[in-house]
């Protein structure tokens, strides 16, 4: 008997260790009669492609790994591998486990849903079906018999899972993000999250997480996420993990691959805090879901209250230079309005993480929130997403400005190519971060996929009416010769003169700079700007800009 555990990633990019969970648990717990293989794709290919190439397979079960963002995509490909196949259909992952009975009386090509940790059920249901088998003992197991559903609670296994790394996994990697679990569960409650309803903690054994960690990194993925809910939530674990990683950095781990942890700000030792300050530059990349500073909110979602740690850790972390920063806010969350949102954006923006990441709440099925929205007056989208419309505190046209303000944050801030332009924004010119972004994203809402020198002459005319130009006019030359090695200004930001070709002249005969260099003219400061493309910054991705007095 033929599985096919299809997982429909969001971009190619992105990797999952969902099916190769779902595959080492069949070869680990399935009778040697029962062959599986993992089939990818994304959401953004021709659906019919995915439909034809599961058909090519000619297989007896395929299952179907359920998230948020695929859910759709998924639905229609089942449905259509089942009409063509006739093949046993099953559902799993976390977008199914605690809606299993909407899904089956809805779907009727939906034959199986499993909730919970799939590892060693969705072994147990192969067997059963290759055996034609009773299948109530199948652990998470939700199907219909006799004309009833028949709904099972999600399967938390305390178990250490078995690895899910195989020749298999490697060749189809393909250089891609890879992902890598030291442990699973989550000590946490948080109401918006699923993460805390698996169950406790389970540890992997260190020493298979020090092998998986070097398989990766050799695996010619040039990042590798850990996806831990929490890595830091042991300290001496996160420390051993830490320093093993440091130690092995050019030696059995190559200098051209990073590693990212999720972590919690608040928590965050002083010894941990160390060891990462002490990383080689580009090592680590850090997220830190921080979602709000109202302790009101943060109370209502199961957060600590006292910010001031996090706070603190943030702005020690951004400042050690060596790691990337990303840091999250969630909108539409209880108590949050869109004069807390702001002072929160403002306050999370003067911390200066690297990446600045303004989401919005989603009502996962499972979630305490989804279960209590009437309580905070929310109103979602009835399908995947789920993303919140409006709550008591935050109207649709507030969570519309802050969509403004997310999509003008991503292209400005998160790009990293309008740092010295932002800073002469917010600091000399005093704009309040939230409502520039907000402002800006909504001048350019209708402006979407353009060219990057057409976006820098929109910031140019936007902010240059408020401003003075000519400081704008240096701070944007500024960020389009640290961020693009090309050395060519955009058209709107050049300006004619004769002494460029000296300036030149001299930084090549002079100052003995070869290879390509990117210089202008700062006429408000009466100083020339210049970058020498030879290495980039592994954090920000930037190179460095020297200046130079000149006798205008």
């Amino acid at each position: 008997m033929k599985t096919v555990i299809a997982m429909m990633n969001s971009k190619y990019i992105h990797s999952s260790l969902a099916p190769w969970c779902l595959l080492a648990g069949v070869r680990a717990y399935c009778d040697e009669r029962i062959s599986a293989k993992v089939v990818e794709g994304t959401i953004n290919v021709d659906y019919e492609n995915i439909v034809c190439r599961l058909e090519h397979e000619n297989a007896d079960i395929y299952g179907f790994s359920c998230y948020i963002w695929n859910i759709d995509f998924v639905k229609k490909i089942a449905s259509l591998v089942k009409e063509k196949t006739g093949a046993y259909i099953v559902f799993g992952g976390p977008e199914v486990s605690y809606n299993a009975d909407e899904i089956l009386e809805k779907y009727s090509f939906v034959d199986f849903v499993l909730s919970g940790e799939g590892e060693e059920s969705f072994a147990s249901l192969c067997n059963c079906i290759a055996e034609n088998k009773d299948f109530s003992a199948v652990g998470g197991l939700c199907y219909r018999e006799n004309g009833r559903i028949i709904i099972s609670e999600p399967v938390v296994s305390l178990k250490e899972p078995v690895s899910p790394y195989c020749d298999d996994y490697f060749a189809a990697l393909n250089g891609r993000i890879a992902y890598i679990e030291a442990s699973r569960g989550c000590p946490f409650s948080c109401a918006f999250c699923l993460s805390g309803r698996c169950g406790g903690l389970v540890l992997y054994d260190i020493d298979r997480v020090k092998n998986e960690i070097l398989f990766l990194a050799n695996s010619g993925a040039k990042t590798v996420k850990f996806i831990d809910r929490t890595f830091n939530v042991k300290k001496d674990r996160a420390n051993e993990i830490l320093k093993f990683i440091i130690e092995n950095y050019g030696k059995k781990i190559p200098r051209d691959v990073c590693f990212h942890f999720e972590i919690d700000g608040g928590t965050l030792h002083e010894s941990t805090m160390e060891i990462l300050k002490k990383a080689p530059i580009g090592l680590f990349q850090l997220e830190i879901g921080l979602q709000s500073f109202n302790p009101d909110t943060l109370r209502a979602v199961h957060r600590n209250p006292d910010t001031s740690r996090l706070e603190n850790t943030i702005r020690e972390l951004v400042s050690a230079g060596n790691m990337h920063i990303h840091a999250d806010l969630i909108a539409g969350l209880p108590y949050e309005n869109l004069e807390s949102f702001r002072n929160s954006f403002n306050k999370l923006y003067s911390l200066k993480p690297d990446m600045l990441q303004p989401g919005f709440l989603k009502l996962l099925h499972g979630s305490e929130l989804r279960e209590k929205s009437d309580d905070f007056g929310c109103r979602f989208l009835g399908k995947a997403p789920y993303e919140v419309i409006s709550t008591d505190c935050l109207s649709e046209d507030d969570l519309k400005t802050i969509h403004h303000a997310e999509d003008a944050v991503d292209r400005l801030y998160n790009s990293g190519r309008f740092r010295n332009t932002l800073d002469y924004l917010t600091c000399e010119c005093c704009f309040p971060p939230f409502d520039m972004f907000a402002s800006f994203g909504e001048f350019t809402a209708d402006k979407k996929n353009i060219p990057l020198d057409e976006y820098i002459g929109l910031v140019y005319n936007f902010f240059g009416s408020k401003t003075d130009r000519m400081k704008l006019r240096d701070a944007l030359v500024c960020d389009r010769l640290s961020s693009n090695s090309s050395g060519v200004l955009p058209e709107i930001l050049k300006i004619k003169d004769a002494r460029l070709k000296r300036i030149k002249k001299h930084l090549s005969e002079n100052l003995q700079i070869k290879g390509k260099v990117g210089c202008a003219i700062l006429y408000g400061e009466n100083k020339v700007v210049y970058c020498n493309y030879k290495k980039k910054n592994p954090v920000t991705g930037n190179y460095e800009l020297s200046y130079m007095e000149i006798d205008l």
